[in-house]
């Protein structure tokens, strides 16, 4: 069975969502990167895993639900800190960010038995999910990140090293308001939306 990863952020006020300064404030901003945590990690609670994994910058709060492990994140830049998430990982896994609260158990559901990876492409050019039958950190090491072309130079990787990719469904990472809305939108009935609604109605 797969471990699932998450990378994220301690949602606090001024170190995360800063793109979403103004419309709201930083303490909205980490309000709703709380929320949009919360939602993904509930995703990842109930889908079949045989770890949960959360790869943390900061300190674990209320929002985190039982049945993870938390493992502090490396020093370095983002190719770094997700090559470290898979170091320890020594089996199939797959890992998703904090940034798209709408994912659901079912997306996260793989099966490796006919591939060796898995991408989930953003709308921005990025990605939102790798997945590895067998985790090599250097699949990762130098992919430049935060880019229009992400997602696709980290495609490549897989591709240049042989692998068996196939895609997941393309999502909206939350960066800005616009996202926000958006995303609020697809998964209503969630934390974020309901956070959403709140921050809107002030």
């Amino acid at each position: 069975m797969t471990t699932l990863l998450v990378i994220a952020k301690e949602p606090r006020p001024g170190r995360v969502k800063t793109r979403l300064t103004p419309p709201f404030t930083p303490v909205e901003a980490a309000g709703l990167a709380e929320a949009a945590l919360a939602d993904t990690l509930h995703a990842v609670a109930a889908a079949p895993a045989s770890r949960r994994l959360l790869v943390l910058d900061g300190a674990p709060g209320p929002w985190l639900p039982p049945g993870f492990e938390v493992l502090p994140q490396c020093a370095g830049g983002l190719d770094e800190r997700l090559a470290d998430a898979f170091a320890h990982c020594d089996g199939p896994a797959l890992l998703i960010g904090m940034d798209t609260p709408q994912v659901t158990p079912d997306l996260l559901t793989v099966d490796f038995a006919d591939c060796d990876a898995y991408l989930g492409p953003a709308e921005d050019g990025g990605f939102w999910a790798l997945g590895l039958a067998a985790p090599d950190p250097a699949l990762l090491r130098g992919v430049p990140m935060s880019t229009p072309v992400t997602g696709a130079v980290q495609r490549a990787r897989l591709t240049d090293a042989g692998l068996r990719v196939r895609e997941l469904p393309r999502l909206r990472d939350v960066d800005v308001a616009d996202d926000a809305r958006a995303v609020a939108a697809l998964s209503p009935h969630g934390r974020f939306a309901a956070r959403l609604a709140r921050y809107a109605s002030r």
